[in-house]
């Protein structure tokens, strides 16, 4: 299926038309699992969407969702997004009459409130195939989009559609985009339409004007679940989150551009969290520097909701500043619930529509910047509103009156940012040195280029630089949407990456990106971690068209490698500025980056044992264990990245290796199978647990008959045994 998504239009009003348009597909309705998800996985913001219209970020074991920087661990920013909508005046279609009728979006109200008949995620093209040593790592990815259609603008579209007893029909659109400049936003658009379809099928059952309809959400961010092992546990549902909010003069600029001269306003209507203070620390710990560790700040985010456009009235689609009606903070977890769908219920629907009209429940809420405000009295953000849930984003739409077919657009930007990891090792590592040394009074340099002698200040100024790089974030979703999502392009990806490791080299191969005709098509690079997936990524090849492959020679033995492979352009198309800086653009790291590790492999091991020459020389060496001993004091000399890691070298190509504690209990279990001489274990029992200090035996046994390459000699014979001692100490 082809199917254009945004035609170019000059003007905001036809803007939000197209984007209207493209989130829709016509056909029959049908019902939709509540718990269906749809996850978007191509940028450095990554987050799923769930069926029934709104999203609880909770997976039973912890809080996931708008994971930023993703190419790092545990970066969850998601806690939840309460979300209701409202009218006044209201007859069901059971003839029932209400003052006020308002619905809460949560899977519990499905099939009760609230009908999800689409979710379906769209994409520009396929994603790459990426194989290491054969196996297939991109397999887990290819099945989250539904469809590929070429014409779309974005690399990724969400569709969500909600009917709701209200009659109201809720169909959200998410964009997202790899593009370097716009991979930590999404942008989505509410379509809210009075429908009169109250179920799951396409029969109307309604045909009423809707009286002042309302559409309100409260969001929370966790900003991160990373921070909280280092700020307190009570962080992974954003109890120490601090909101504040921008655009309170939005109505003086409302009509201006954003300019790459200029990328950073505070007019742009938003609110948005950061990690606050957990009054049992000791210490300062804004920005969640570990201090048990190196010091590394692990909660640098800042994430949040930026309002980019929302109609006037059903028939005037233009922007409207005065729209949000309420946009500020409210307490996490204190807000009215809807006892029932009923008359029964109609008391707590009066209530609750009152607070998406903007009145703060019980008093806990307000239209101020929340941290300017608090933050100078009480560090703790909990101790305002005593709300041990944290505190939320809150704004609030409305009021319209949509007549049968008639609807109202808003779109929206959500996105986060914050110092990137090597700002925070960097500035870290110097706030901890200073920490355990009182005396060292720096000076420290300040993100302006002055300094101080105050640590905290120091480490404090740049963790809030990130307002500004959320402020910037929001920037560029607003000129993308004034330019109608018309965003300078990168080349696509390479459509198949291979990695192989070898004796001597790791090589990566790809095949040509669809992007190599185009006039700007500049080449390919090549990018490598060391030890692990969540660092840093060093350049390490960077070429034209061909030869389409690198050979990896500096690779150590024994260290774990991963790559990615992008395609970049001459930027000669990325000229104007408009949307983002100019300059070359580079196709998406995570089409192709691998979770796999690559390594150099060993040939198999040709005897158990030392073979030793007449003068006691070894010819051929048999099994070693390395390190042994394994010590923790020395384990960041060993394997970088991989502090845990040990290898067993120069094995059997085929065999099961057993590790015993020294009384002879099995604790873990290796089937050897890929025909090299190395394997590794990283120090884990098959229990999960990580060993203790002490003399471990492991057991080698020869699993198949091996012969040697050429003669077809037979050097290892099926039940062929050894044993060697390994010691660790931790």
């Amino acid at each position: 299926m082809r199917r254009t998504l945004l035609p170019p239009m000059p003007a905001l009003q036809g803007i939000v038309l197209a984007l209207m348009l493209s989130g829709i597909w016509f056909g029959v309705l049908a019902q939709v699992v509540s718990t269906d998800r749809r996850y978007i996985r191509i940028g450095e913001l990554q987050n799923h969407y769930t069926a029934y219209g709104s999203d609880r970020a909770w997976n039973n074991t912890w809080y996931e969702g708008l994971q930023w920087p993703a190419g790092y661990f545990y970066q969850d920013n998601s806690v939840i997004r309460r979300q209701w909508i409202g009218c006044e005046d209201f007859t069901s279609a059971r003839d029932e009459h209400y003052n006020h009728f308002a619905i809460t979006f949560s899977e519990g109200n499905v099939s009760t409130a609230l009908f999800p008949v689409e979710l379906k995620q769209t994409a520009r093209f396929a994603i790459p195939t990426v194989y290491v040593d054969g196996v297939d790592v991109s397999a887990p990815y290819a099945a989250d989009a539904d469809e590929i259609d070429e014409s779309i603008i974005p690399d990724r579209i969400v569709v969500n559609k909600v009917n709701s007893l209200m009659g109201l029909t809720i169909t959200r659109t998410i964009y997202a985009f790899s593009q370097q400049y716009h991979n930590n936003y999404f942008i989505q658009t509410w379509k809210l339409e009075n429908t009169g379809n109250v179920d799951y099928d396409d029969e109307i059952e309604l045909n009423r004007t809707l009286k002042g309809v309302r559409f309100s959400f409260s969001v929370r961010y966790a900003v991160s679940r990373e921070g909280a092992n280092a700020i307190g546990g009570s962080q992974t549902w954003g109890k120490w989150s601090w909101v504040t909010r921008r655009g309170e003069t939005y109505a003086d600029h409302f009509g201006e551009k954003i300019t790459e001269a200029d990328p950073i306003v505070d007019w742009i209507r938003c609110g948005f969290s950061f990690a606050g203070q957990n009054p049992v620390n000791t210490f300062d710990n804004i920005g969640g520097p570990y201090v048990t560790r190196d010091g590394r700040l692990t909660a640098p985010h800042h994430a949040g909701i930026a309002v980019l456009h929302v109609d006037k009235s059903p028939t005037d689609h233009a922007d409207d500043p005065a729209q949000p009606n309420t946009l500020g903070w409210h307490a996490g977890d204190t807000y009215p619930g809807v006892s029932s769908y009923t008359p029964d219920g109609a008391a707590s629907m009066d209530i609750l529509y009152s607070v998406i009209s903007g009145n703060a429940y019980m008093g806990l809420g307000g239209t101020n910047r929340f941290d300017e405000t608090y933050m100078a009295t009480n560090p703790d953000p909990s101790t305002v509103h005593n709300d041990g849930g944290g505190t939320n984003v809150w704004v609030c739409y409305g009021p319209w009156d949509l007549q049968p077919g008639e609807s109202v657009t808003i779109v929206e930007a959500e996105g986060v940012s914050g110092l990137n990891r090597k700002q925070c090792e960097t500035i870290g590592a110097r706030w901890k040195k200073a920490y355990l040394d009182p005396g060292d009074k720096g000076p420290f340099t300040l993100p302006n280029g002055t300094t101080t002698d105050n640590k905290d200040t120091y480490k404090n100024q740049w963790v809030f630089t990130g307002k500004d790089s959320i402020l910037m974030t929001f920037g560029r979703a607003k000129r993308a949407l004034d330019a109608n999502l018309q965003i300078p392009q990168p080349p696509l990806p390479p459509t198949v990456v291979d990695v192989k490791s070898g004796g001597d080299r790791i090589t990566v191969s790809w095949t040509a990106s669809p992007s190599e005709n185009d006039p700007d098509f500049a080449g390919y690079k090549v990018f490598r971690a060391v030890g692990r997936t969540d660092t840093v990524f060093q350049e390490i090849y960077n070429g034209g068209r061909e030869p389409r492959a690198f050979d990896d020679v500096t690779a150590t033995r024994g260290i774990s490698y991963y790559y990615y492979v992008v395609a970049y352009n001459d930027g000669s198309r990325n000229n104007t500025g408009e949307c983002n800086p100019t300059g070359p653009l580079m196709s998406g790291r995570y089409y192709t980056q691998t979770s796999e590790p690559a390594y150099l492999r060993r040939q198999a091991g040709e005897t158990l044992a030392d073979q030793l020459d007449a003068n006691g020389n070894i010819v051929k060496p048999g099994i070693r264990i390395v390190p042994n001993p394994y010590d923790i004091k020395s384990r960041k000399l060993q394997y970088i990245g991989e502090d845990d890691k040990i290898m067993f070298l120069n094995i059997p190509g085929h065999c099961t290796i057993r590790i015993y504690t020294e009384r002879g209990d099995l604790i873990n279990q290796i089937e050897h199978e890929d025909g090299s001489g190395d394997e590794s274990w990283n120090s884990i029992t098959s229990a999960r647990q990580v060993v203790v200090s002490g003399i471990y035996i492991v057991h080698f046994e020869v699993t198949q008959d091996q012969y040697e390459s050429g003669t077809n000699k037979l050097i290892h014979k099926k039940g062929d045994t050894a044993v060697r001692k390994l010691v660790i100490i931790r």
